[in-house]
């Protein structure tokens, strides 16, 4: 682990080793489409999905149960988190299901840390917007999908059809904890999209709060 890599992990464990406990509570109030997203996913029977930035695992959870024929995977940066992640999957009776690792996004590879050479499905919830390199995690998340599959993402959007204090105001508070909404993410995933030859489906639901978007890899 490089010395920058080590250092963004330190700060996503400090952030995260008292947040941990309460995250899933809170974050449930303000982190909006990620079910829509898991709904989406659709993995084909005996397909592999993958989540970057699995956090304590909820969603992979969620996923597990919705699509009981897929078989799951999930890597953080953070220790901390990954700690919790462990324990849900306990509780929920997953261990051997969900498959954990630790990772850095800007730099790791679900093939690398999994022993698969691609993802059926691929995704992201919230995560690019704590990423420092973003752009360069899509694009290894991009590379990760298989022939015919895709890959998922949700994030904080612009506010761009909510009152302008509405948007003042989260991005403050977002400020707080080290989370910066990617204005740019629209042209970045159409760059992605042109070089890996994947079809772009970019939507931006709750009047902008969240911006989704899915790169599909065309079948080989």
């Amino acid at each position: 682990m490089t010395d920058t890599v080590a250092g963004h992990a330190g700060h996503m464990d400090a952030i995260y080793r008292t947040q941990r406990h309460f995250y899933d509570l809170t974050r449930k109030y303000y982190l909006l489409g990620r079910d829509a997203l898991i709904a989406d996913l659709a993995p084909p029977p005996g397909g592999t999905v993958l989540e970057i930035g699995c956090g304590t695992a909820r969603n992979a959870i969620t996923a597990a149960r919705r699509w009981p024929d897929a078989r799951f995977f999930g890597y953080d940066i953070s220790e901390a988190m990954l700690e919790t992640a462990r324990t849900n999957l306990k509780r929920a009776g997953l261990e051997g299901r969900v498959h954990l690792a630790r990772g850095d996004a800007m730099f790791d590879e679900g093939a690398s840390l999994f022993g698969c050479d691609a993802f059926d499905r691929v995704f992201m919830s919230y995560t690019l917007s704590m990423i420092p390199d973003w752009q360069a995690a899509i694009r290894l998340a991009a590379k990760s999908v298989a022939a015919g599959g895709a890959l998922h993402i949700v994030d904080f959007g612009q506010q761009e059809h909510l009152p302008g204090w509405f948007r003042a105001g989260l991005f403050a508070w977002l400020a707080k904890f080290d989370v910066t909404p990617r204005r740019a993410l629209p042209v970045v995933l159409e760059q992605v999209a042109a070089d890996e030859d994947m079809l772009l489906d970019f939507r931006a639901p709750y009047r902008g709060y969240a911006w989704a978007a899915t790169l599909k890899r065309r079948t080989a």
